[in-house]
């Protein structure tokens, strides 16, 4: 029954630091198939897709040594097969990681069909293509099971027809090890992806331009072992932006990449917010007024889909109406619902939320679908007035490090608890 309990009407203040990047570290511990040597991972965020994929990295006899929270050890010298079982796989989108690893190192690879959060279709027909560009034979079996092998794999002219990160970084990986350059147009430019792209690099690899319009992968024989530090998380740095926005708060968040939130500075700015960079770290200052506007989603350098639903949140207590437009998944909006039930004024229309602002929202119960909008639901909560409770937690654990602990540290009154007991006591504690 873990739920996040939560006193709403505190205006956060004070210091944060952001951990790693969930989704560079994914690729990262992925790739560290491609090599027999020692690979030392420091920045890894403690979050439950990073310990399933270590479990899963375990499971196919890699050496797994943690040596710190967030320091792992890995050692893929003795990997025995390359199937990935469906127990680790289904829980978690990045499964589709080890199809490039795999196909790259050992030229076979045998990864069920991923899970992750249901917030609308992402087929991996580009990750397919891309595969078949490169030499491979691929098929997905009635039991959802992907099978891609090949004799050799060569060096090839790759078009994304949809920009698409998991396809982009799938590909670097099994071109790292082909034989010739692979061109990949029309790429994704995320920082996650720029990152994994390092991390190859740092093992040897011979990949030029992440994070433009074409990527260029030279082959090498073999990878070494290295030592490599994750980029921050753009996307919880940016949850803390928007927890400073819509609590009316002044919060300085330390270990970030300034560059990365451009969109989310821009966006906050526009909202009436004071935002200040600094080298290493972002402060945001929230006002009692703040702008409507309109946004749309779209790959980076645009504003990520992965901000959209607490931008959301901020907006409902915006003056004015407000348009969100997805343009990434057409499942994005399910927690709308949620916030209806804090007092929101918000309507969607296909993959479009018109949002007319309220002077206030509501403590209520409430339910998390899927990670990011979870984040956004504790957000309406620190804001409204009364208790908020919010279910289904385990998603939020998937890619935010102790949560709760950061935002206390903030001033925000927030609790997990396992019964309606340990939520009595918040309440009589809290007063």
């Amino acid at each position: 029954m873990s739920q996040f309990i939560i006193k709403g009407g505190i205006p956060l203040a004070g210091e944060v630091n952001i951990g790693g990047a969930k989704n560079a570290a994914l690729g990262i511990l992925a790739a560290t198939i491609m090599t027999d040597e020692d690979v030392l991972i420091e920045n890894l965020p403690d979050v439950r897709d990073i310990n399933v994929l270590l479990e899963a990295l375990i499971q196919i006899g890699a050496r797994v040594e943690r040596i710190d929270r967030h320091t792992v050890k890995i050692n893929t010298g003795d990997v025995h097969q390359v199937r990935v079982e469906d127990e680790y796989m289904r829980k978690i989108r990045a499964s589709y990681y080890f199809l490039g690893a795999l196909l790259g190192r050992y030229k076979s690879a045998e990864v069920p069909l991923p899970g992750g959060c249901n917030i609308g279709s992402r087929p991996i027909d580009l990750h397919l293509k891309g595969f078949r560009a490169l030499g491979a034979k691929v098929s997905v079996e009635k039991n959802g099971t992907v099978y891609a092998h090949a004799i050799d794999l060569i060096g090839s002219h790759i078009y994304l027809d949809v920009v698409s990160v998991g396809a982009t970084i799938n590909i670097m990986m099994a071109a790292a090890l082909a034989e010739g350059e692979t061109i990949i147009e029309n790429p994704a430019k995320e920082p996650h992806v720029v990152d994994v792209a390092n991390f190859l690099n740092s093992m040897g690899a011979n990949i030029r331009g992440a994070g433009t319009d074409v990527i260029r992968i030279r082959g090498v024989k073999r990878l070494h072992g290295t030592e490599y530090s994750i980029i921050p998380d753009q996307i919880e740095a940016g949850t803390f932006m928007c927890a400073a926005a819509v609590t009316r708060g002044d919060i300085t968040i330390q270990n970030v990449i300034p560059k990365h939130l451009e969109s989310i500075t821009a966006k906050l700015i526009e909202l009436g917010c004071e935002v200040t960079e600094f080298d290493e770290a972002i402060r945001v200052v929230g006002r009692y007024r703040q702008n409507h506007m309109n946004i749309k989603t779209l790959p980076y350098p645009g504003f990520p889909t992965d901000m959209q639903p607490q931008i959301t949140v901020t907006l409902s207590l915006a003056e004015g109406t407000s348009i969100v437009t997805e343009s990434i998944f057409e499942n994005r909006f399910k927690y709308v619902g949620e916030l209806a039930r804090m007092g929101s004024n918000i309507r969607v229309e296909g993959n479009t939320a018109i949002i007319v602002g309220v002077n206030k929202l509501m403590g209520a119960e409430v339910v998390a679908p899927d990670l990011r909008a979870g984040a956004a639901l504790v957000l309406a909560g620190l804001a409204a007035e009364g208790y908020t409770v919010v279910d289904e937690i385990g998603y939020i654990r998937r890619g935010y490090e102790s949560f709760e602990e950061k935002l206390r540290g903030l001033g925000a009154c927030i609790e997990a608890v396992e019964s309606e007991r340990d939520a009595q006591k918040f309440r009589l504690r809290i007063g």
